[in-house]
């Protein structure tokens, strides 16, 4: 290469002299290159700002209390819950029991392993009046018949043929002869039916051999306990030949299927959901707010997950009613900032949550004459189930059991009287716990331990009402 005044010249390689360089076809001119630099600035500014858009999601989709949280969904992993419960699935020929408190993510569990799909059989124990009903639950749920009929039928027939031939002829004129073809056809059928009858009992026991379903029964403890033992006995041998059945308990009915059935003792495979860390419930805040673009403090999301019982249910619905206290129905298109709660949130969950329970174990059984009414030292009076829920309420027992001395304890400190006697309270705590048995809800709030003399609080909600909704709460 060359410089002739200023001009860059070119030696073709095998060429001696110079060339002059290929011109450049202009773009349009020169003056429109900023411009077009300029909008592919702004495409790829657009481009950057659809890629960071944020995907709008629904509260009522972010939060579910009560039901599937598919975007708020914690596996907690450490704890290898799913790969437990995946294993009954793996010919694992053992009556699996997933057990843990009311509300505590039992049942989301399972169906993230077993989805309530046509693959699955799911049965709700609290829908179950008898027997008769579960079996034929299994039995329409593989598509099977407690009755089947056979039938053949046979089609028999003749033909008969030939030909008549005969004079014909009137007097005085002349004969003549005649000929017919004759046909006859004749058909007759035979048939023969076959019915067959099954139980529904042998119908659904046949079903899950021929199906391989598993089977999953949610609140086992709730079926009725004349019933429990049939079942558990007629499932043994598919058990034994590898087919899944899972049962969800609340932990103290834990080994019913044992104390019903004392032959499947050593082939139970349990598996215990334990009460929520608060870094495990912190997990369901930071991943639903983000999605909703608020920015809630982590001191609000903290006291959600300590005012929980380690319940990821009562979590979902802290965090959804905050949510909806600041008017938040989808994801914001500008970030909200939230540095604070106040105690109105707790009270309104609570109402909404354990008053119907709670009021109706205040009212007691029906009788004929009013109770008695006990003067308080707040200046007020309530009748014994009143004045032992106060007792309760005072102690503030989470999900804790609760013994009988104790409890007695709390009723001296908040009556300006003498205290009711020792039976008496035992037959109201009795009458209590029948009471909630009976509720329509599928697991009893409290339990009553005859021979241990042990009050159970089974149900976080009504744990929660007893700290944050009742009224008049002695100090």
């Amino acid at each position: 290469m060359a410089d002739a005044g200023g001009l860059k010249l070119t030696y073709l390689e095998g060429h001696g002299s110079p060339t002059l360089p290929r011109p450049i076809e202009p773009f349009g001119s020169w003056q429109q290159i900023p411009l077009v630099r300029s909008g592919l600035s702004q495409a790829r500014s657009h481009f950057r700002e659809s890629q960071h858009k944020m995907e709008i999601h629904k509260v009522t989709q972010v939060f579910v209390p009560g039901g599937m949280p598919e975007l708020t969904y914690v596996a907690r992993t450490e704890r290898k819950l799913e790969e437990s419960l995946g294993a009954a699935k793996d010919n694992l020929c053992k009556l699996v029991t997933v057990t843990g408190m009311t509300k505590s993510g039992k049942t989301v569990l399972a169906q993230k392993v077993f989805p309530r799909d046509a693959n699955n059989i799911w049965i709700d124990g609290g829908a179950i009046g008898n027997e008769t009903d579960f079996w034929t639950f299994i039995v329409d749920a593989t598509g099977g018949y407690t009755s089947s009929s056979y039938g053949k039928t046979r089609e028999l027939g003749y033909h008969a043929g030939g030909f008549v031939q005969g004079e014909l002829g009137l007097p005085g004129i002349a004969k003549g002869s005649a000929q017919a073809k004759v046909d006859h056809d004749r058909t007759f059928e035979n048939s023969e039916t076959r019915t067959r009858s099954l139980s529904p009992r042998a119908a659904a026991i046949s079903q899950l051999h021929a199906t391989r379903k598993p089977l999953i029964i949610d609140d086992f403890h709730y079926l009725n306990r004349r019933f429990q033992g049939t079942i558990i006995r007629a499932l043994k041998q598919p058990i034994f030949d590898g087919i899944p059945v899972i049962l969800i308990a609340i932990p103290h009915r834990r080994y019913d299927a044992v104390k019903v059935e004392r032959e499947i003792t050593g082939r139970i495979e349990n598996i215990q959901i334990p009460a929520w860390e608060p870094e495990e419930l912190l997990l369901i805040s930071s991943e639903g707010f983000r999605l909703l673009n608020m920015n809630v403090s982590e001191a609000v999301c903290r006291r959600f997950a300590l005012e929980s019982y380690g319940s990821p249910h009562l979590m979902q619905e802290f965090c959804r009613n905050l949510a909806k206290l600041h008017q938040v129905n989808e994801t914001l298109s500008k970030t909200l900032v939230v540095e604070s709660v106040g105690d109105d949130l707790f009270e309104d969950v609570a109402e909404k949550t354990g008053k119907v329970i709670y009021d109706k174990l205040t009212k007691g059984p029906r009788q004929r004459t009013d109770r008695l009414q006990r003067r308080l030292k707040n200046g007020k009076t309530a009748d014994i189930y009143g004045v032992t829920l106060l007792a309760l309420a005072k102690l503030k027992p989470g999900l804790e059991t609760i013994e009988y001395e104790p409890l007695r304890s709390s009723i001296r400190e908040i009556l300006a009287e003498d205290a009711p006697r020792a039976h008496e309270v035992t037959r109201v705590i009795e009458k209590m716990a029948e009471i909630a048995a009976s509720d329509e809800s599928s697991t009893p709030v409290l339990d009553w331990d005859k021979e241990e003399r042990i009050l159970h609080i089974t149900d976080p909600f009504f744990a929660f009402y007893l700290k944050w909704g009742v009224r008049d709460k002695p100090l």
